[in-house]
Parts: C-alpha cells; structure tokens; sequence
C-alpha cells in the first residue's frame, strides 16, 4: 500500500476532515477550498473511468467521453486489478445510493 509511505498527521487530518462532511453541498465547498478545479477534474475523472472499466468500456470509449488520457485509464485499471479494492467499493456504495450516473436520469 502506497498511501502508508504518507502516513502522518497531516494526512490523518486531511482524511478525518473529509470524514466529516455531512452533506454534497459541504464536499463541494470544502473540496472548492482545497483544490483547484482541475484537481476536483481529475479526482472525478478517474472515478468515472473506474466506473466505465467495470462496466467493460474499451479504452477508446472511455477516453471518447471522459477525456482521460490512455495513461490515466490504464493507472485505473491497474489499481482495479491490483489496487486496495476501494474503487469497486465506493462505486457500489454509491450504487447502493442511487447516486452512480445520477445525472442520466435528470
């Protein structure tokens, strides 16, 4: 695991603060605060590949309509195949919630 050779209080802190969101509105203000809009970008960016990987979308596809380039799908699909099992997590979780592709249906 990666995330280990980081391991601290700064992070600690970082994760316990995104912990304590209670809401998307307050995500969208912390995370307006914290990142620039191209961070936020590329963090959803490699959610929405993640999530088009599953459903078995070609590279050419996903990087059609995400933008993402080769390298990041293929850094996705690696952490997919080999990673912590946290994209698999999170995207069932929001499946659960109704929440994954949310906007199709608006």
């Amino acid at each position: 695991m990666q995330i280990e050779k980081l391991r601290g209080r700064a992070l600690d802190q970082l994760f316990e603060s995104v912990l304590s969101l209670k809401d998307i509105e307050e995500c969208y203000r912390f995370f307006d605060d914290l990142c620039t809009i191209n961070e936020i970008q590329s963090l959803a960016q490699r959610l929405e590949v993640a999530r088009m990987l599953r459903e078995k979308k070609t590279y050419h596809v996903i990087e059609d309509e995400t933008g993402a380039s080769t390298a990041t799908i293929s850094r996705v699909k690696r952490c997919l195949n080999y990673g912590n099992d946290s994209y698999e997590m999170v995207l069932e979780r929001i499946k659960d919630k109704g929440l994954e592709k949310k906007e199709e249906t608006e």
